[in-house]
């Protein structure tokens, strides 16, 4: 077995890869499980204070590679991957600071990719959650996916500047708060 980028030997630890080992890694990789790896990974050194900025994006970066890779893969559902990359990007764009050049950066663009991600109007889901524990459980997962998708939104919006996406999140501040 080949310990290259390419292949992982039983013995080898990924957290002790540098990132361009594995960014190759993860390029064509279709395992769920090392994917999830790298993910986890990546993010713990995109946290780490101790790293430049420009270092800690990349590390960031790689992590939401891998994650899109897990939403392609289909095996975890998409609104776990979902929820992992708003969080991701918010916390890049709060701690690093934001890069309107650089979409997942861009808080414009986070707040876009959230209103496309989200398939009820505020109103509906509010409506729909007021009799939450007489829905089927497929409904109640995707009021609580609408909750999980709006959790940076109190954060993000004082980073959009005043417009139609800013707006069109707005609301949905307020009425996450009764979705279960």
């Amino acid at each position: 077995m080949s310990a290259g980028p390419e292949r992982q030997s039983p013995g080898d630890d990924l957290s002790t890869w540098p990132i361009e080992r594995l960014q190759a890694f993860a390029a064509d990789l279709h395992d769920y499980g090392q994917l999830e790896s790298v993910r986890v990974i990546a993010q713990g050194h995109a946290y780490r204070a101790d790293r430049p900025s420009h270092a800690r994006r990349l590390w960031a970066e790689l992590s939401l590679l891998a994650n899109r890779r897990l939403r392609e893969l289909g095996a975890g559902g998409s609104a776990r991957e979902d929820r992992q990359d708003v969080a991701l990007r918010m916390w890049v764009i709060d701690r690093l600071g934001p890069q309107d050049e650089n979409p997942d950066w861009s808080p414009e663009a986070l707040g876009a990719d959230t209103l496309a991600a989200l398939t009820l109007s505020p109103s509906d889901a509010v409506a729909r959650a007021h009799n939450w524990r007489g829905l089927p459980l497929a409904e109640i997962r995707e009021l609580r996916r609408h909750k999980n998708l709006t959790a940076h939104l109190e954060r993000l919006i004082g980073h959009l500047r005043p417009g139609p996406t800013r707006d069109l999140l707005l609301p949905w501040i307020e009425h996450r708060r009764v979705l279960p």
